[in-house]
């Protein structure tokens, strides 16, 4: 797992060295829609996320986690792996926000050594915030994996139960 994490780590530092190398001549006009996309995207996990939360299931999805950490004899309540996107989601979403805020007055007054480098350091921040959404997304499936394969075991045991009884 060492191995793989470091792989991640190497890939994603040159991932972003590359974009900030290429970025240096993408306009911040071009790169800014892709910031939006980004945007929009941290905010559906926000909410996607959410709405697990606080409308589907609340009890069931307690239960599921419960489970789960009896079943690989933790003690702790594995719930709180729910809010982990929502909190990097937020994080990515409060960056693009002060970018947008901020990139306007850095245009009108002017920076600071070649525009090139701004530009380079600008698309090297989205290629950065673009693998962590990535992260995030990828962190949305574990729980939504991980209460279908409750259900799906829940469901299997109803049916053994029935059949015992003589049931359908």
């Amino acid at each position: 797992m060492l191995i793989i994490k470091l792989i991640f780590w190497v890939v994603a530092i040159c991932l972003v060295s590359l974009g900030a190398w290429c970025g240096r001549f993408v306009p911040f006009s071009q790169q800014w829609p892709l910031f939006e996309a980004l945007r929009t995207t941290a905010a559906i996990i926000f909410a996607v996320i959410g709405a697990w939360l606080a409308i589907i299931y609340p009890d069931r999805l307690k239960m599921s986690y419960k489970n789960f950490a009896a079943a690989h004899r933790k003690d702790v309540d594995a719930s709180g792996e729910l809010f982990t996107p929502v909190v990097h989601s937020t994080l990515i979403l409060c960056v693009i926000l002060v970018l947008g805020v901020t990139a306007p007055i850095l245009k009108q007054i002017g920076v600071p050594g070649p525009i090139e480098c701004w530009r380079g350091a600008s698309y090297g921040l989205l290629v950065l915030l673009t693998l962590w959404q990535l992260w995030t997304v990828f962190l949305t499936l574990d729980p939504a994996d991980r209460v279908k394969s409750f259900m799906a075991r829940e469901s299997r045991h109803r049916s053994n139960v029935n059949a015992l009884r003589g049931g359908r």
